[in-house]
C-alpha cells in the first residue's frame, strides 16, 4: 500500500508543476497548440524541474520501501498469524515417583510434628492443667484426623487404588495426601503463638525448668528398676524369644537420654543465671524432649513385662478355644457346607497346636515366648473364621496391641531416621486394632521391621566425636529430638507444624 501510494504522487507531481492556465488542445501527433509565449518560456524553464522530481520520488520510493521491508520482518517476527490461537509453553510435567516421594515427605514431616507437639504439650498439661491444655489438646486431635485421613490414603493407593493405570487419578490421590499433611501442619501452626504465650518461657523460665527436673528425677529413679524386670524377663526366657529381642538395649538407650537431658538441663539453668534466655530456652526444650523419649524406652520394657504375664495367663484358655474351632471346622468340612483349602488349614492348625502344647509340657515352660504362643495361634486358626470373639478374640487383641505399642515405641524413640513405608504399616496396624486385632498383628510387625532398617541404613553419624557420643546428641538426632542440621545436632524441635516448629532455633547471623 505504501508503495502503490509513492507511485501515486510520482505520477502527479510533473503535472502540478505545470502553470494552471486554460486547458489546450492537443494535435494527434502530441504536439501542443495555442501556447502563448508566456507559457512557452514556463515550459522551457521548467524542464529542469521536471528532472528533478522523479529523481526525488525515486529516492523516497526506495527510502520507504526499506522502511516498510524493516517493519514488516519485525512483525513477521512477532504477530501470530490471523486466526491460529497463541499457543504458550506447558509446564514440564512432574514425573509420577517424585510425587509419591514428595507425599511421602509430608506424611513424615507431619508425623513428627505430632509427635514433637504431643511430648511437649505433656510438659505444659503437668503444670498448668488440663481444663487450660484443652485447646491445644483438640487441636492435636484435629490434626491427628487429617493425619490419618492422609495415611488412609497413602493406604488405599499401595494397595492399587486408584489402578496404576490411571495416572490422572493416582496424582489426584498424591496431591490429597499432601494437602491433608498441609491441613494437619496448619492446625498445629495455628496454635504456636498461644501455646508460646501460655508457656510463657521468656518470663517463667524457672517454673518450666522445674517441672522438666522433677520428671528427670522420676525416670532416674525408675531406671534402675526397669533394668531389673528386664534381666528377670532374660532369666525367665533364655531361649532365643523373638518378642523379648524388641527391648533390646531399651535400658541403655534410656539412660543414653537421660545423659542429654542432665547436660541441657545443667546448661539451661547455667544460661539462665546469665540472662541467655533464648539459649536457655533451647537447652529446656532439647531436655524435654529427651526425657519424654527416656520415658518411652522404659514404658516399653514394662509394657512387655506386662503382655508377656497376661499371654502367659491366656494360653492354656485360648488352646482350649482354639480346639473347639477346630472341632466345628472340621465338622463342617464333613458335611460338606464349605469346599476348598479349609483341610490344609485344618492340618495347620492342628500342628501348630501340637506344637503349642510340646512346649508347655517341658520342665521349663518359661522357656517359651507366650506372646509368640499367642501369635502362632491365633494365626493358625484365623482362616478358620473363629478369632474375632471369645477367648481367641481377647488373644488376638492382646498379641496386636503389644506388637502396635513395640512399633510405635520404636517410631517414636528413632524418628529422625524411620521413613514413611514403617509409618503407614503403623497407622494400618492401629486402625485394625479397634476392628479386626487378628489382622493388625501382621502390619505391626512390618511396620517395627521395617523401621529397624530405616536405622541400620542410616547409622550414626555422631558416634566419631567421643564429647558428643557421651552426651548423647547421636541418640537424640536419632529420636528427632533435635533436628540434625549442624554438627552440634542442630536446633530442637517444638510443638507446632512445618512452619513454626523450628522457631526456637538460633537466629540467622
Amino acid at each position: 500500500m505504501l508503495g502503490g501510494a509513492v507511485g501515486v504522487v510520482w505520477l502527479v507531481l510533473p503535472v502540478m508543476t505545470i502553470n494552471a492556465e486554460a486547458p489546450v488542445a492537443a494535435s494527434r501527433d502530441g504536439a501542443v497548440a495555442g501556447a502563448g509565449r508566456h507559457g512557452q518560456r514556463e515550459a522551457e524553464g521548467g524542464s529542469g524541474a521536471d528532472l528533478v522530481l522523479p529523481l526525488v520520488a525515486v529516492g523516497g520510493v526506495g527510502v520507504l520501501a526499506g522502511y516498510g521491508y524493516v517493519r514488516r520482518t519485525r512483525r513477521g517476527r512477532t504477530r501470530t498469524t490471523p486466526g491460529v490461537a497463541v499457543v504458550s509453553p506447558q509446564p514440564p510435567v512432574t514425573p509420577l515417583p517424585v510425587l509419591e516421594r514428595q507425599a511421602g515427605a509430608a506424611l513424615v514431616q507431619t508425623d513428627d510434628c505430632l509427635r514433637t507437639s504431643r511430648a511437649e504439650l505433656a510438659f505444659v498439661q503437668a503444670r498448668f492443667g488440663d481444663t487450660t491444655v484443652e485447646p491445644f489438646v483438640r487441636a492435636l486431635r484435629d490434626a491427628e484426623r487429617e493425619l490419618s485421613a492422609a495415611f488412609a490414603i497413602r493406604l488405599r493407593y499401595d494397595r492399587g487404588v486408584p489402578e496404576p493405570n490411571e495416572e490422572a487419578a493416582r496424582r489426584q490421590a498424591l496431591a490429597g495426601i499432601v494437602g491433608r499433611c498441609a491441613e494437619a501442619g496448619r492446625r498445629l501452626d495455628t496454635e504456636a503463638p498461644a501455646f508460646d504465650q501460655l508457656r510463657a518461657l521468656e518470663r517463667e523460665l524457672d517454673d518450666a525448668l522445674g517441672v522438666a527436673e522433677v520428671r528427670f528425677r522420676e525416670l532416674a529413679g525408675r531406671t534402675g528398676g526397669v533394668d531389673a524386670t528386664l534381666a528377670d524377663l532374660h532369666s525367665r526366657h533364655p531361649a532365643p524369644a523373638a518378642t523379648i529381642t524388641t527391648v533390646t538395649g531399651y535400658i541403655e538407650q534410656a539412660k543414653d537420654r537421660l545423659v542429654f537431658a542432665t547436660t541441657h538441663l545443667n546448661q539451661a539453668r547455667q544460661a539462665t543465671d546469665l540472662e541467655h534466655t533464648g539459649e536457655a530456652i533451647r537447652s529446656l526444650r532439647a531436655a524435654e524432649g529427651a526425657i519424654s523419649q527416656a520415658d518411652t524406652f522404659l514404658n516399653d520394657v514394662d509394657r512387655l513385662a506386662n503382655s508377656l504375664a497376661a499371654a502367659a495367663e491366656l494360653v492354656p484358655a485360648t488352646l482350649t478355644g482354639a480346639e473347639a474351632e477346630i472341632a466345628t471346622a472340621r465338622a463342617r468340612a464333613t458335611a460338606g457346607t464349605i469346599a476348598g483349602p479349609l483341610h490344609t488349614h485344618l492340618a495347620h492348625a492342628h500342628t501348630t497346636l501340637a506344637a503349642v502344647r510340646e512346649e508347655l509340657t517341658r520342665d521349663r515352660p518359661d522357656d517359651h515366648d507366650p506372646l509368640d504362643a499367642l501369635r502362632r495361634i491365633v494365626q493358625a486358626v484365623l482362616p478358620l473364621g473363629g478369632t474375632r470373639d471369645g477367648v481367641l478374640g481377647a488373644a488376638a487383641w492382646l498379641v496386636a496391641r503389644n506388637d502396635v505399642g513395640s512399633a510405635d515405641g520404636f517410631i517414636a524413640t528413632h524418628r529422625g531416621a524411620v521413613g514413611v513405608e514403617a509409618r503407614t504399616r503403623l497407622t494400618e496396624a492401629t486402625l485394625l486394632l479397634t476392628t479386626d486385632p487378628a489382622a493388625a498383628d501382621v502390619p505391626a510387625q512390618e511396620a517395627r521391621e521395617s523401621a529397624e532398617q530405616d536405622v541400620r541404613v542410616h547409622g550414626n553419624p555422631y558416634a566419631g566425636a567421643a564429647d558428643e557420643h557421651t552426651s548423647g546428641v547421636g541418640g537424640a538426632v536419632l529420636g528427632g529430638i533435635l533436628l540434625g542440621e549442624d554438627p552440634d545436632g542442630g536446633p530442637p524441635l517444638t510443638f507446632g507444624g512445618p512452619a513454626t516448629r523450628k522457631r526456637r532455633a538460633l537466629p540467622p547471623t
